[in-house]
């Protein structure tokens, strides 16, 4: 009985461990550019202002506020990654992995919140796993021209 709970410890840490390794290469990715400022721009994302809350001030995180802004962004880029710019209707397998992973940093986030432990770089996290989609967004509808459109333009048309 203790082997079986052991080998599934042990499974579990080894996979959390996988995924996030993978993860943070999928992150590492350059972009040409940064993208996502007009993603961010054209749909009214929160993210990187809770970033940017988070690295000038010292003050304790609003946990309940960014978890609801975090939730909703990653929501709207998920909905735009499957829909806009893309004629599958569904994420790759890399976006399919930083899913998992967000939702898995945000369990943690959640985890950490009730035991006291500080959800700060949880959140770091997860900014950067949406800036990540809005980049690969951006480059989407950057990649496609339609005329005289801009990224934020054609956005806000859809």
């Amino acid at each position: 009985m203790y082997l079986a709970m052991f080998i599934l410890i042990v499974s579990t840490a080894l996979v959390l461990f996988y995924l996030q390794t993978i993860c943070q290469k999928i992150l590492g990715r350059r972009f040409e550019q940064e993208f996502f400022h007009a993603i961010v721009n054209a749909n009214r994302l929160e993210f990187p202002f809770v970033r940017k809350a988070l690295e000038e001030y010292d003050a304790p995180p609003d946990y309940e506020r960014f978890r609801m802004q975090l939730k909703c962004d990653f929501l709207a880029l998920t909905y735009l990654l499957k829909n806009a710019v893309n004629s599958k209707k569904r994420l790759t397998a890399q976006e399919q992995l930083l899913v998992a992973y967000f939702r898995v940093i945000f369990l943690s986030m959640t985890v950490c919140h009730f035991l006291g432990l500080g959800e700060r770089d949880s959140v770091l996290k997860l900014t950067s796993i949406l800036q990540y989609f809005a980049n690969v967004l951006g480059e989407r509808v950057s990649a496609l021209r339609f005329g005289n459109l801009t990224a934020s333009d054609y956005l806000l048309s859809l």
